[in-house]
């Protein structure tokens, strides 16, 4: 009777030891087996043993929270929305100009004998500036003042007969005639050769001598020079059409000069009537001091235009605002703050008006003195509690 027991023992004695020594095969171990009986055996062994895991972490979770005096309440900061100015701005780009810049061209074809100025030299209005051969017309004009002369001497003569009813009054019109025909080709020829000497249409200074002394030059084509005034300048600028009725004459403008560095305040002097078809646009003219010497025409500036005013406008920043399924806008206000500074977040719809840069126009939804939250806005949700941390 002791041998059947002994061996039922050693048998399970055997099967205690093969077993645990499964459960020590590593992963590795069983792949290596091939055998998908113990594969599946491993895989529930450690399904078991993560579920075991989890369910004591979770004991432990419970345990800890039974001594957290701390409560979980979102931290956020909130701002006072407050009426206050709000001013748009029209952001564009113009050019400098001016209204006495111009580049002189001939009135008369020959050879430029005489120019008088140089570059960069002042001049008056009127003053001769060069001079152009006249091709003998003076010559001529000398010998039409002699004939005048005569021609005037004879018909003073023939007015005096006349006038003591002596002589024909044919020979007292013929006088006549010849007189003033000779007066007019006089003063055709002088007209002729005035063209010959080029004046200043302004007062400024010789930006550019084009034409050297000697070239031939031809009427209202060769360009002998450049003159330009920087008393009178301006910035022009193509404004869209839809800010026809906001930008008028007297809104005040930001210019920024990015060459120079150097920032102005301004006010348009003169806002277009008439839309170009083309593009849409109309004409805005900013002007400038002019003691702003290093202002020249042709330079860039760039012009922020108040073309909108809110006296009492309730301004937010943009990143604080979301949007809902509807394509509502809304921000988070803070209600029932109590003296721990802990309070119920309540979501507000809201309706905007314009922005400039990040900060938006609220019209509709927030009242004057509304705690709105900033910093957080977008991790609560509606009726959670929330504590303020404003530094």
């Amino acid at each position: 009777m002791k041998q059947p027991y002994i061996f039922t023992i050693l048998c399970i004695s055997m099967l205690i030891i093969a077993c645990g020594d499964d459960k020590k095969q590593t992963v590795e171990e069983v792949i290596a087996t091939s055998n998908p009986e113990k594969i599946k055996e491993k895989r529930v062994s450690l399904v078991e043993e993560q579920q075991v895991l989890l369910d004591q972490i979770k004991s432990l979770d419970e345990a800890l929270s039974k001594y957290d005096t701390v409560k979980k309440v979102p931290l956020i900061t909130t701002f006072t929305a407050k009426n206050e100015i709000f001013n748009h701005y029209l952001e564009i780009q113009g050019n400098v100009t001016t209204k006495n810049l111009i580049v002189i061209t001939p009135e008369y074809n020959g050879i430029l004998t005489d120019v008088y100025v140089t570059e960069g030299q002042k001049v008056s209005k009127g003053q001769l500036l060069a001079k152009i051969d006249d091709g003998g017309l003076g010559q001529q004009v000398a010998q039409l003042q002699i004939q005048t002369e005569l021609a005037k001497t004879t018909f003073e003569r023939q007015k005096r007969l006349w006038d003591q009813n002596i002589g024909s009054e044919i020979q007292y019109l013929q006088a006549k005639s010849t007189y003033e025909s000779q007066a007019r080709a006089v003063d055709q020829l002088q007209q002729q050769i005035a063209k010959t000497r080029v004046t200043a249409p302004f007062s400024g200074t010789i930006d550019d001598v084009i034409t050297d002394q000697g070239s031939v030059v031809a009427a209202g084509q060769s360009q002998l020079m450049r003159i330009v005034n920087l008393d009178n300048m301006y910035i022009e600028t193509d404004v869209p059409e839809n800010y026809i009725r906001n930008i008028t004459k007297g809104k005040n403008v930001e210019v920024n000069f990015p060459v120079l560095g150097k920032t102005m305040l301004a006010t348009v002097r003169q806002a277009g009537d008439f839309i170009n078809p083309a593009n849409r646009t109309f004409k805005v003219e900013v002007g400038i001091s002019t003691k702003e010497k290093d202002i020249k025409p042709n330079l860039t500036a760039k012009l922020k235009i108040n073309d909108y005013t809110n006296e009492n406008a309730l301004l937010i920043p943009q990143s604080i605002i979301s949007e809902n399924a509807e394509g509502e806008q809304y921000v988070y206000v803070v209600n029932e703050k109590g003296s721990n500074n802990e309070g119920i977040a309540k979501k507000v719809i809201i309706k905007t008006g314009r922005t400039q840069g990040d900060i938006i126009e609220v019209l509709e939804g927030i009242e004057n003195g509304a705690e709105i939250i900033k910093e957080g806005a977008r991790s609560v949700e509606d009726g959670q509690t929330v504590k303020v941390i404003n530094l």
